[in-house]
């Protein structure tokens, strides 16, 4: 078990490092390849199927936050699944969720839930969780990003 576990903190670690690096074909090359990846965003109902549905959420997310840096702030992890709690910050650059780009920064505290496939230990999706109204308030001015 606890090779699975090490096998699973390794993945998620190149997955956030090729993020941090805006490596977006290494962030693609952490998931499977085929139809079972997906990407959720919990807090807009939204499920991007398949490779290329993760590939297009992070364009999207490319766009939005060019300046885009992950700092993680507690792991938690049991077989098959790894929980990342991060904060992420960013400058809101580009169309996201049909907001236009303000220019202004953004903090998000998110809670990242990571599944796997067995047999490869690459990802099979990434769901994340985190306040929308909070992040749509920082992305059109009507509230300041907490600095911490």
């Amino acid at each position: 078990m606890d090779q699975v576990i090490e096998r699973q903190r390794a993945t998620v670690a190149e997955h956030i490092a090729a993020e941090n690096r805006h490596d977006w074909t290494g962030v693609i090359n952490t998931f499977v390849q085929d139809d079972r990846a997906h990407y959720d965003v919990v807090p807009l109902s939204a499920v991007f199927p398949g490779i290329d549905g993760v590939r297009g959420f992070y364009q999207s997310i490319a766009v939005a936050l060019p300046d885009l840096r992950i700092d993680v702030k507690s792991e938690y992890d049991v077989p098959g699944c790894s929980i990342r709690e991060v904060i992420i910050r960013g400058t809101h650059q580009g169309e996201f969720a049909g907001v236009p780009a303000s220019g202004n920064p953004i903090r998000i505290e998110m809670a990242a839930f990571y599944t796997f496939d067995d047999r490869t230990g690459r990802l099979i999706s990434e769901r994340i969780y985190y306040d929308q109204a909070t992040v749509f308030g920082q992305m059109q001015g009507k509230m300041t990003s907490a600095v911490a």
